[in-house]
């Protein structure tokens, strides 16, 4: 009989499969809880509700050094560039990355992947001292985290909140994890950090070569322990699951997803990023992974190197 496993993640393309029931996990039947990433986040960082889930890869690693009872598989299903998540006030004197400093940015929280990211390829790439500005935030954190620097944070109320401040000149900047409504109503004092974020994100993964991560999967410790073919199981199934995402992608027939002009996405995305963009196993995104580890070092958000391999199940890093 196959054994029971609750397990909290979005509804992707790349997961589609596993909800609906084209792909079976060997040996295991997932009770699937779709629910938002702030909520599963809390929820399982806190008071470990679910048996697995898809977990903030940032949130994760931090918990790591805090000796939370999780372990990670190395399946990643979710990843996003993120220049173009970086909105300024157009009254702001902010033209370029560097003038950053010493100004108001708003951020959902610390810990969240989206803005260390940014925060990290800002820092690195641009050469912004980020102990220059002053940070507000909207969420409560999601789970405890000490911060390793010396940071001036104050609080908002919510994310719009932010956006009306951002409009007014309140605020100056602000780093998302989605776009936010004057993103997609246009907005007459509201610009992007960058002008052609795309541009950038090119050239970041053409040096960098990394597509960076947003999500991946953890496991409760105490079932992995008990039954560690459960990592295999779930990082194979994951895999099958894509696959099938990437057949729909790439069927001849021009009418399977709803995008008039669908073919010359691809051949760019393939171009400049390959036939798997999307990769999971170990080996595949160590590099992505040591480049958060060294973001959240930089940023004082864990106050400890880690080796990448420390964060997986042992018996999936072959994968």
């Amino acid at each position: 009989m196959a054994r029971q496993l609750t397990f909290a993640c979005g509804a992707y393309d790349r997961t589609r499969p596993l909800i609906d029931g084209r792909v079976k996990p060997e040996g295991l039947e997932l009770n699937w809880i779709v629910l938002s990433p702030h909520e599963i986040w809390t929820r399982m960082l806190n008071h470990y509700e679910f048996d697995a889930s898809e977990m903030s890869l940032a949130s994760y690693i931090i918990s790591r050094t805090l000796n939370k009872p999780l372990i990670a598989i190395p399946v990643f299903p979710a990843r996003s560039f993120r220049h173009s998540f970086v909105y300024v006030n157009k009254k702001s004197g902010i033209i370029k990355p560097k003038d950053l400093e010493g100004k108001r940015v708003a951020q959902a929280e610390f810990q969240q992947t989206a803005a260390v990211m940014v925060r990290g390829f800002l820092q690195n790439e641009y050469g912004v001292d980020l102990e220059t500005i002053r940070w507000f935030n909207w969420y409560q954190p999601r789970t405890e985290v000490k911060l390793h620097k010396s940071y001036k944070v104050e609080s908002l109320p919510s994310a719009g909140a932010a956006e009306k401040m951002l409009e007014n000149g309140e605020i100056d900047a602000m780093i998302c994890a989605s776009h936010p409504q004057f993103a997609l109503n246009g907005s007459p004092s509201v610009k992007r950090l960058f002008s052609n974020p795309k541009e950038e994100e090119i050239a970041y993964y053409t040096k960098t070569k990394i597509f960076p991560i947003m999500h991946t999967v953890v496991i409760r410790e105490e079932l992995w322990r008990a039954d560690p073919w459960i990592a295999t199981s779930l990082t194979k199934a994951f895999q099958q699951a894509k696959e099938i995402a990437y057949d729909t992608l790439n069927s001849k027939l021009p009418f399977n997803i709803s995008l008039a002009w669908l073919g010359e996405p691809l051949r760019e995305q393939k171009e400049i990023l390959g036939d798997d963009p999307w990769a999971y196993g170990f080996s595949k995104n160590k590099h992505n992974v040591e480049t958060l580890m060294q973001y959240l070092l930089e940023q004082g958000l864990i106050s400890k190197a880690l080796k990448a391999e420390e964060v997986f199940a042992p018996n999936s890093l072959a994968t």
